[in-house]
């Protein structure tokens, strides 16, 4: 298997693109950084364990951008529910905050939109970054987007906003430009944080105890994609601040906060420029995925798409090919990628489930002085704690006895908690339909049951995103091409929305008391999808390095101006050996 891995190698090929313009006016280059050590041998993969190399600054300089994000959309979308929902009270602090009083149905509706908005506009951002661009371009602009909507929402949120009808049009519009902007930058920086790492292959490093171990792209890859998905988890915690202010002081400084946060991540991105590692775009792939797609409709497969066998086989359309053999190729090696991810909506909605369906059982049950909807800010405090335990502790145990989990095997194990998480919901809801007084029919009463016994929920889910959504992230990423990286990270995330639709389908019974066969249903429907997706997946581990290694390196070899202003970029494709 070692040897099958590691005469996995693509020969060189040369393409040349017409009309490709460099839009992005930020210095792009692509850095190539030399291996620190000699290759491993056969000997070396099965004695020594691997390791993560360094992670770069400028890798961190993203990770503080998406903090900063993550903190304005968690702070500002934390009270959008009472913002809507409730009337604008006499004084605060108030008991039931307020501001719209449009009520819960209304206010439903609204942030669901929010949500699925922002898991859409990813795809749109995707487009522009991989065709105009370039993934720096794109956040800034979109950072500033974004803070023209958040503004919008500040300004329309203060008293005499709300007494004179602003507040709602005012909201109305924020959500929209605010949810444009977020798929701008979500859909770009985590493949910009990975991008950030350049070492293409691995190598042996002796550390200064003289202990030999081989550094590899696959554990660094994993563990950048850790510090970034534990940067989102600490910036999410805003909602427990922001939550306070709105119900102490007014909705008006709930969101200045937020609002705040947002300069210092323009700033970091500015500032940050000429630290970055910048692909510039590839032009027109979007547009010519599209146009293949609708071609392989007419011939039936899209190996019969090929240029060359277009030429020989349909030459009437032949005349319509923007592309080449090799662009099929790798269309059709992303399209593997995506097959991962057609598995993910049963598990998103088993992720869903804390932030609406656990908080209202927490309301049926004892909290003491906290709120019940504070409950769910177990999860990223528990991810804030696994995360550096996982990366420094359990991973290299493993890796230690020649034992790394590679993506699918991880993959596998996240869906597992969230099923394991489901189950065990389905039981304490079935426990407090069994406590007094209210029995089965709470509806919004609380039952002497403590919701304690919800802690364990949380961080079940919690593990299974270790598990699942960051492997997630790192699998579109690194098996995406160059050119598509964005768009593949897009299509990733454009799995929570298929997630929310299976969400809307159960809103029957998400009532008391069928909640516990709802929660039942989801386990079980999970724990069946975490069976057949091992089945069908557990293969793609074992050729997970060698695909790895089949590396494009793109660089402008040559730039022409002609009339018309066309650029020809000589782009090649170099694969190389790696483990």
């Amino acid at each position: 298997m070692e040897e099958e891995k590691k005469d996995a190698i693509l020969e060189a090929t040369t393409i040349s693109y017409d009309n490709v313009i460099d839009l992005d006016p930020a210095p792009s280059y692509v850095e190539h950084a030399d291996t620190k050590g000699p290759e491993p041998t056969n000997e070396d993969w099965a004695q020594l364990p691997e390791v993560s190399d360094a992670i770069p600054k400028a890798a961190f300089l993203v990770i503080l951008i998406e903090f900063c994000e993550r903190f304005t959309y968690y702070g500002l979308s934390g009270p959008f529910q009472n913002y809507i929902q409730n009337p604008n009270p006499v004084s605060y602090p108030a008991i039931s905050p307020g501001a719209l009083g449009k009520g819960q149905q209304t206010a439903t509706s609204l942030t669901t939109f929010f949500q699925f908005w922002c898991y859409i506009t990813p795809v749109f951002g995707a487009v522009v970054a991989d065709q105009f661009w370039g993934k720096y371009k794109t956040i800034l602009v979109f950072s500033i987007i974004y803070f023209i909507g958040l503004l919008i929402l500040t300004l329309t949120s203060i008293p005499p906003g709300i007494a004179s009808g602003a507040a709602f049009p005012g909201f109305i519009v924020a959500v929209i430009i605010i949810g444009l902007a977020t798929g701008g930058i979500k859909a770009n920086v985590s493949p910009l944080v990975a991008e950030q790492y350049r070492s293409r292959s691995a190598y042996v490093k002796t550390l200064k105890n003289g202990k030999r171990v081989i550094v590899t792209p696959q554990a660094t890859y994993q563990k950048i994609f850790n510090y970034f998905y534990w940067g989102i988890n600490i910036g999410s915690l805003s909602a427990i601040a922001t939550t306070e202010l709105e119900k102490n002081v007014g909705f008006w400084p709930a969101f200045v906060m937020p609002t705040l946060m947002f300069v210092p991540c323009i700033i970091i991105v500015i500032l940050g420029r000429n630290h970055y590692v910048q692909n510039p775009p590839r032009g027109s792939v979007f547009v010519e995925a599209g146009r293949l797609f609708l071609l392989a409709l007419k011939t039936k497969s899209l190996e019969a798409c090929k240029p060359s066998k277009l030429t020989q086989e349909r030459p009437e359309l032949a005349y319509k090919c923007t592309w080449d053999d090799v662009f099929v190729d790798e269309l059709k090696r992303t399209m593997k990628a995506c097959v991962v991810f057609c598995w993910f909506p049963i598990y998103w909605l088993c992720y869903a489930q804390m932030t609406n369906n656990l908080v209202s059982m927490a309301g049926t049950m004892l909290t003491g002085s906290v709120p019940n909807d504070i409950m769910q800010n177990i999860d990223p405090i528990a991810l804030i704690i696994l995360i550096p335990f996982m990366d420094r502790f359990f991973y290299p145990f493993l890796r230690k006895f020649n034992m790394p989990m590679r993506p699918i095997t991880r993959i596998t194990c996240g869906f597992f908690f969230a099923a394991a998480a489901m189950g065990y919901t389905a039981g304490i809801q079935a426990k407090v339909y069994a406590s007094p007084p209210y029995y089965d029919n709470p509806q919004g009463r609380q039952n002497w049951i403590s919701a304690a016994y919800l802690i364990p929920s949380y961080v079940l889910i919690a593990i299974s995103e270790i598990f699942g959504s960051i492997t997630g992230m790192e699998l579109a990423y690194k098996k995406a091409p160059q050119s598509m990286k964005s768009i593949v990270m897009a299509l990733f995330l454009l799995t929570n929305c298929f997630a929310s639709i299976l969400a809307f389908a159960l809103v029957s019974v998400t009532v008391d008391p069928k909640l516990v066969w709802m929660y039942t249903g989801i386990c079980g429907a999970m724990f069946v999808c975490t069976i057949l997706f091992y089945i069908c997946h557990h293969k793609l581990d074992d050729t997970d390095a060698a695909e790895d290694a089949i590396q494009r390196d793109v660089e402008p070899q040559r730039i022409k101006q002609v009339a018309l202003d066309e650029e020809e970029i000589v782009v090649e494709y170099e694969a190389e050996k790696n483990i």
